[in-house]
């Protein structure tokens, strides 16, 4: 398989194009793109979201992109952490560059994984992928990616929908930039919340939850 050929091919005409040819499946095609980009990291989510935007309009694009994007990574993490202890990923939990980022994820939870997975050209697979191998809680990585794709995919439909009003409209501009951070506090107070439902959880239930 030619992934430079493949990544070519990938342009916003031929998305769009692919999209029109399979409007009669609904919002499927708008879905399934962005939540096979969670598996294949070479394809191009920010034009699949552009995309989106332009075929369904701006809030039905940004929904069916936020749900594809989202529930891939989800996918993703949990294979991940279901499988991770098996031979074929057991490697990736040995290497340096991983356990070091597996400890800083540990360390520093929602907060830091909210800002990444915020910005469209992190690389979300390698985020999932290590998550998955880290003892961060499934509640809080679902929390990280539901905000910080929320606040990604938002600002890409926003910007491919109406590219011309994010300079013409600076207000637009700046109520993108408040619910960014609004979507950090709140992921923030609801990580607090969640940190002390663990901590007054005694080491026995722990136990006795994981064996259920």
């Amino acid at each position: 398989m030619d992934v430079e050929l493949i990544k070519a091919w990938f342009t916003l005409e031929n998305i769009m194009e692919l999209i029109e040819k399979y409007r009669s499946f609904g919002p499927l095609p708008g879905i399934l793109l962005p939540l096979l980009e969670a598996f294949l990291p070479f394809l191009p989510l920010f034009l699949f979201v552009m995309a989106n935007a332009s075929a369904f309009g701006l809030w039905f694009g940004f929904l069916f992109s936020w749900i594809g994007a989202s529930g891939g990574a989800l996918i993703v993490f949990l294979l991940v952490r279901k499988f991770g202890q098996k031979r074929i990923l057991n490697f990736l939990k040995k290497h340096p560059q991983v356990q070091k980022l597996m400890v800083w994820v540990e360390n520093h939870g929602f907060g830091p994984l909210f800002l990444l997975l915020c910005f469209p050209f992190t690389p979300s697979a390698v985020v999932n992928i290590v998550a998955g191998l880290s003892k961060i809680s499934i509640a809080q990585y679902m929390l990280a990616v539901l905000t910080g794709k929320m606040v990604m995919i938002f600002t890409i439909s926003f910007v491919g929908y109406d590219i011309h009003s994010l300079i013409t409209q600076p207000i637009r501009t700046a109520i993108v930039g408040f619910v960014i951070v609004l979507l950090w506090f709140i992921g923030k107070r609801i990580e607090a919340r969640l940190n002390r439902v663990e901590t007054n959880v005694s080491e026995p239930e722990k136990i006795r939850l994981k064996d259920r």
